[in-house]
């Protein structure tokens, strides 16, 4: 037996956000404000059910009239247009006017239609099972944002703690632990590049004489002067007290080699000022490149390029020497 319902339109609406109400020969006759959100901009009274949805379930039914008299009777939907949104129903027979009344529901796809149409608990009915579930969503996503903000620090915290564990902290420079990355990383990649390493001379006497607070003004000065006669991708290295360690990547010309270098003696052996006091050291340069070796090694490059600057101290400081291959 069939039953039918009369209740005021505000109270469906206020129920029911979600539904539509047809007439016996199948026309929209109201819509709920959740549905015509749906489809902003598209007039959907006065229209055909038919022309709206397809209806999936029941696959088959003798007229829409009579499958909308069915008390209770059960529906999926489908927009005809895009977004093909899937919806549920119910159907409920109505006395004045004489028609219809659908009740719907997104049912589990109820998280993709809030963010497909931006829909908000406002619009559903307080008592529909969606709000519990757009709470719970919003929970996660507030959990899951926070978790976000939370790796993103955790990823910066370490990323600061790699470039510390990197960082010569007085000049700012690479330490030797970067060096040996860095090298380690050119020769597996087979990148052609040079090695030069710079040794103060009469840097002891700068200690002696001026304190270690001039000693150190005097490496950060030294530190500002190979990274402003580098290239940007070159890099620069404190690998002990008084040494230095430029690594050049795909720079192996001899006489490019040659002019850098000299371009920093020149440079180091005007004094650095301290407290008006001149600070004068200069600096030996010993050169190795990877092209002079069949098979380069980043030990005994820095090995040779060691023995080439000691060679430049023996010749009088203030020089740059090449490696010879061994």
């Amino acid at each position: 037996m069939t039953s039918s319902i009369r209740l005021p339109e505000e109270t469906i609406i206020q129920l029911i956000p979600m539904h539509i109400c047809v007439h016996t020969d199948g026309r929209i006759r109201s819509v709920g404000p959740t549905l015509q959100k749906l489809r902003p901009g598209t007039k959907l009274v006065g229209r055909l059910l038919t022309d709206i949805f397809e209806i999936r379930r029941p696959r088959t039914f003798d007229s829409l009239e009579q499958l909308l008299s069915e008390d209770g009777q059960k529906l999926s939907l489908y927009f005809k247009d895009e977004p093909r949104t899937q919806l549920k129903g119910v159907a409920l027979p109505i006395e004045d006017p004489k028609g219809s009344l659908i009740a719907l529901s997104f049912g589990i796809s109820v998280v993709e239609a809030v963010e497909d149409f931006n829909l908000t608990i406002g619009d559903f009915s307080a008592t529909d099972l969606a709000v519990e579930m757009l709470y719970l969503v919003e929970a996660k996503s507030a959990v899951m944002d926070e978790l976000r903000r939370l790796n993103l620090r955790l990823q910066g915290a370490k990323l600061a703690a790699e470039e510390q564990a990197f960082t010569d902290s007085l000049t700012g420079l690479k330490n030797r632990r970067a060096m040996n990355v860095v090298l380690s990383q050119l020769i597996e990649a087979r990148s052609p590049f040079s090695i030069l390493h710079l040794d103060l001379d009469f840097f002891k006497a700068v200690n002696d004489t001026f304190g270690h607070a001039a000693g150190d003004h005097v490496l950060q000065h030294v530190a500002k002067v190979l990274l402003e006669e580098t290239r940007k991708d070159d890099v620069i290295v404190r690998c002990g007290g008084d040494e230095f360690v430029m690594i050049l990547n795909g720079l192996t010309q001899p006489e490019r080699l040659r002019d850098l270098s000299h371009r920093i003696i020149d440079r180091l052996n005007k004094p650095a000022i301290y407290e008006g006091n001149e600070c004068r050291i200069s600096g030996s340069i010993g050169v190795a490149t990877s092209t002079s070796y069949a098979q380069p090694d980043s030990d005994v490059m820095l090995r040779d390029a060691d023995n080439a600057l000691y060679q430049s101290k023996s010749d009088g400081r203030a020089r740059a020497t090449f490696a010879v291959a061994g």
